[in-house]
């Protein structure tokens, strides 16, 4: 994504625009580093004695908030693979609040869940049609979307929440009645199971337990829903016809042209399925974290979803993980607080230390330099305090988020065409 724009698309097609391309790193590895990863939050634990680094408590507080921040990224995603930058995906997520509210209480949550979805979509063709047809800068549209969202959601909850019907449902202008629930999901006999294994406090075995047991009680339909999405967005952009010729407008609109794609209407399915996917998030919060449409009960997590999107290379997989570890970050502090958040602190100096030493074996030795300064600070921290001030705590996803930003800056790849101007007929 980039906040410059400029008129003219970039010259020369992508090379094999169309072929699958290899991540970084293969499966073995990806398993190696997860293997290591939990190998170590296990550490941390036994050492710590914070029990709630991954207790299933944790694993289901962070999944319901990675998941309104990962459906979020991946409307992102949609919208930028095809030339679009989106930052009105927070104010995509608030029409889907309120449409989901709105709709939810006075019929069911599965048609508020549909509402909003539509309210979504219609924001995002708006979106389009600023962007697309008129040529308007996408930073400037995605804005004044978030503007417009969250000034219309504000008048139109004043005018259905504060009288009638609503009012002695409990509505009022800063939020609707409350909406019946979402059935979940919980695996019989296997929860129970793993509970009973994780109350033993084993080393690596109560962990492994904890983080399945997290993933099979009390999972909302809407989280089956995101996780279907993922793998199915991963499937339709990079294994089917459709998805190459919406990833060749973003990477090169006049090419695209010249073979024939419809480059408008590729940019518009996109970025009304990218609406749509940011209303689910919206739906998500209104109807699943509160049972009911709140003022401002989006916090932000728009923004936060573009970031981990950014994080995750512009690819599910990638932006799943940032969105796993925004959500656990936030939980962390939510949870326990300024206890558990200490405990991450010594997680965070072996992370450092880490990244220290491949800095030193690849030669960047300032860089290597500042991390193991940056640990020594952060260890000290550690030794010399038993617990995290109140307000570093509330700030722990967003500087989370900062870190991540700053340390996968240098191996990201946007789409080539992404905020560019196009107009039809340039490849003609």
């Amino acid at each position: 994504m980039t906040a410059t724009m400029t008129d003219a698309p970039p010259p020369a097609a992508p090379k094999a625009a169309g072929a699958p391309q290899r991540s970084g790193r293969s499966w073995g590895q990806i398993l190696l580093l997860v293997a290591g990863a939990l190998l170590l939050l296990a550490a941390v634990r036994v050492i710590t004695g914070s029990q709630d680094l991954d207790s299933a408590g944790q694993v289901s507080a962070s999944l319901g908030l990675a998941v309104p921040i990962g459906l979020a990224g991946l409307a992102g995603l949609w919208s930028e693979r095809a030339g679009v930058v989106n930052i009105g995906l927070e104010g995509m997520m608030i029409l889907g609040t309120f449409g989901a509210g709105w709709i939810g209480w006075q019929t069911s949550p599965w048609l508020g869940l549909l509402a909003g979805i539509g309210f979504g979509v219609l924001g995002g063709l708006v979106h389009a049609v600023a962007t697309v047809t008129f040529g308007v800068d996408h930073i400037v549209s995605g804005v004044a979307i978030n503007l417009l969202a969250l000034g219309a959601t504000q008048y139109l909850a004043k005018l259905f929440f504060n009288n009638g019907a609503a009012a002695n449902a409990g509505g009022n202008p800063k939020q609707s009645p409350p909406a019946a629930a979402l059935p979940d999901v919980t695996v019989p006999g296997l929860s129970s199971g793993l509970h009973s294994l994780e109350n033993h406090h084993w080393f690596l075995v109560s962990d492994l337990a904890g983080l399945i047991g997290g993933l099979v009680t009390h999972l909302s339909v809407i989280t089956v829903l995101a996780a279907v999405l993922f793998v199915g967005s991963w499937w339709v952009l990079w294994r089917t016809p459709f998805g190459l010729r919406l990833r060749s407008c973003g990477e090169n609109p006049i090419a695209a042209e010249s073979l024939g794609v419809n480059v408008y209407t590729y940019k518009y399915a996109a970025v009304a399925i990218s609406g749509g996917l940011a209303g689910l998030g919206g739906a998500f919060l209104a109807l699943v974290t509160s049972h009911t449409y709140l003022e401002n009960q989006t916090g932000g997590r728009g923004y936060i979803g573009l970031a981990a999107m950014i994080f995750g290379n512009w690819r599910p997989g990638g932006l799943a993980m940032g969105a796993g570890l925004f959500g656990y970050s936030d939980a962390l502090q939510l949870r326990n607080g300024g206890t558990t958040v200490h405990a991450l602190l010594l997680l965070l100096v072996v992370l450092l230390v880490v990244l220290a030493g491949w800095k030193l074996y690849r030669t960047a030795l300032w860089q290597g330099a500042i991390s193991l300064i940056v640990a020594a600070l952060v260890l000290v921290w550690y030794v010399f305090t038993d617990t995290v001030p109140s307000d570093f705590v509330g700030a722990t996803p967003y500087v989370v988020t900062l870190l991540v930003l700053s340390l996968s800056a240098q191996r990201l790849r946007m789409p080539k065409a992404d905020g560019m101007r196009y107009r039809k007929g340039q490849g003609k």
